[in-house]
């Protein structure tokens, strides 16, 4: 479909969750808007994740508020695909103006009039305020040790898909957050011999008492939590819904076979260089654990809850000879290592955005998603608000925020004086206004 030239009141850029979050709450509250999406809708959910990712919290916590999974049990966790599906299906339930295969190439402040003018790869559309609505997974990251040349296999997290896709032979897994973890866990269930690159993380119970982590960060007010912790920028969540749902374990996944590493600090000529840092990161990361436990018994104490005892949860594995004896170095060759897997996040991407509203750093400063830019809005990144706000359920709750806030500019722009009204009296008795402009 060409756009070619048009206007609108809003304009949203992306279709994923925060993009059709965005478009409800814009939808009830009457505000003209269109959602532009250069491919499907929740495309990153489809093609941008492996073959057997499943949800990370379970069917009745990661989903909007006004329309349950089909076909996935309320305690269970969605495929990827069945995500995908959901929000296919909720932008079709409200009937959500989004207009696909179109790509927004510059956004740029009108001059001396109001709005923003918008290229896209179908035209140019002129509008007020836009959404920004991209989310936090935009630009893979692959760090610059990475190895230069060579005959060993480096893809990034985003684009692996199975282990049938990797060659035949070992598998350095870089980054045990929840995506490092999974992989490592299942390339290591496939066969391979398998080394993850373990550095700092959190790794919360799957379930502890009966309840999954989602519900105990709820109750405990952690998914409200205003600003993170100094010190935890770089902090990953281990967490897992694979197979059913377990609590991420890295002493068990080395009793499984895995051999884990400390952060990888450098190649040279075929080696790798570890930090001598597995066993503090490991420890940190069941204190993290041990104090949710805590706090979770606390509540349950404090607030008379019939819920069952779990002591196997304090249970602490042996450490395994990989910790015990922490490899410093590896040769790849020799440990017959071809592949390398970088679960090393994302950066977000905002080239295309020409207005004033970046740090030095080229991050957005925004106050709850509302920009330093007026008329530029930020949904669906980490933090936005609070904790939660990267996760479905959270970005829905910021885009009512923002919506609110464009309902509000939208007031305070169709206010007229008196004078004005007057003169708009006297137009309206001499001849039809068509938008305030005489016929």
């Amino acid at each position: 479909m060409t756009v070619e030239r048009t206007s609108i009141d809003t304009l949203i850029v992306g279709a994923g969750q925060a993009g059709i979050a965005m478009s409800e709450h814009l939808s009830k509250l009457g505000v003209p808007h269109l959602v532009l999406e250069r491919d499907r809708i929740a495309e990153r959910w489809r093609t941008g994740r492996w073959d057997s990712l499943v949800a990370n919290g379970p069917a009745w916590h990661d989903r909007f508020p006004n329309l349950e999974f089909d076909d996935v049990d309320q305690d269970g966790f969605a495929s990827k695909d069945q995500v995908a599906d959901y929000f296919v299906a909720y932008a079709r339930k409200f009937d959500a103006p989004i207009r696909t295969g179109v790509e927004v190439k510059k956004v740029v402040r009108n001059a001396g009039r109001q709005g923003f003018t918008i290229d896209t790869s179908e035209g140019t559309i002129e509008a007020n305020r836009v959404v920004v609505a991209t989310g936090p997974f935009q630009r893979p990251v692959i760090p610059p040790i990475a190895p230069k040349g060579g005959n060993i296999t480096q893809i990034h997290s985003a684009d692996y898909h199975n282990p049938a896709q990797l060659p035949e032979g070992g598998v350095l897994v870089v980054g045990a957050g929840s995506s490092g973890v999974q992989i490592a866990d299942e390339l290591q269930r496939a066969g391979k011999q398998v080394y993850l690159s373990v550095g700092a993380h959190d790794r919360p119970p799957r379930a502890y008492r009966g309840r999954d982590f989602c519900w105990w960060l709820g109750v405990l007010g952690e998914w409200d939590a205003e600003v993170m912790r100094p010190g935890r920028e770089h902090v990953t969540i281990a967490v897992s819904g694979a197979r059913g749902g377990q609590t991420v374990d890295f002493r068990r996944l080395a009793h499984q076979g895995i051999t884990l590493v400390g952060l990888t600090k450098s190649f040279d000529d075929g080696v790798v260089t570890f930090e001598a840092d597995l066993a503090e990161n490991i420890a940190r990361g069941d204190e993290n654990y041990l104090t949710l436990l805590n706090a979770a018994d606390a509540y349950v104490a404090r607030n008379g809850l019939d819920l069952p005892d779990d002591p196997e949860a304090r249970i602490i594995p042996a450490d395994p000879e990989c910790m015990t004896h922490p490899l410093s170095e590896l040769d790849l060759a020799k440990a017959g290592v071809t592949s390398i897997i970088w679960a090393t996040g994302y950066a977000v991407d905002f080239n295309w955005l020409d207005v004033d509203t970046f740090d030095e750093k080229g991050k957005p400063r925004h106050q709850r998603g509302v920009s330093k830019e007026p008329g530029i809005y930020f949904l669906g990144l980490p933090w936005l608000s609070r904790r939660g706000s990267a996760f479905i359920w959270g970005v829905w709750h910021d885009a009512r925020h923002i919506a609110d806030h464009i309902v509000t500019q939208r007031k305070y722009l169709e206010y007229r004086d008196a004078s004005q009204r007057r003169a708009e009296d006297r137009c309206t008795e001499s001849a039809p206004c068509v938008h305030n402009v005489c016929a």
